[in-house]
């Protein structure tokens, strides 16, 4: 009777540490390398030649993933909250500071990025926007 005592709280608490584990959420439809198609008054092929990019790879906690972007020159990092109903918080948005000569495409992202409070996720693209109507389409990286 003790054996399966013991072996049946044996099972009861590894249940609930398993439970319990801290494992990082994944949403694997928006945690990818996300490339900018369409922004503002820039060009398809203007972003594709700067490279610009956000990168929601990181583990998301909380319903937030520490992102980082590129545009062509400085390191951007933000964190981004998702919820539900389509609805988005982005905040601590910061970069490094080096000196560029092309700063047209970064300035305007920084200045509306962290203005956008609304995504969508349809196949490969996501879609960010504003209540002003502003908005950035995003194609996924790995998609052929």
């Amino acid at each position: 009777m003790k054996k399966i005592l013991l072996s049946f709280f044996a099972i009861l608490l590894l249940g609930t540490v398993i439970r319990c584990s801290s494992v990082p959420e994944k949403n694997p439809g928006l945690q990818r390398q996300w490339m900018l198609v369409s922004f503002d008054a820039f060009s398809k092929d203007e972003l594709i030649k700067n490279k610009a990019e956000i990168n929601l790879t990181g583990n998301m906690e909380k319903g937030k993933i520490k992102g980082k972007a590129n545009m062509g020159c400085n390191s951007i990092f933000f964190t981004s909250g998702f919820k539900n109903g389509g609805k988005i918080k982005i905040s601590g948005v910061g970069s490094t500071l080096k000196a560029c000569q092309n700063m047209d495409l970064e300035n305007a992202f920084i200045q509306k990025f962290d203005k956008m409070n609304h995504y969508s996720v349809d196949g490969h693209f996501l879609t960010l926007s504003d209540n002003s109507g502003n908005s950035m389409k995003f194609v996924a990286a790995d998609w052929d």
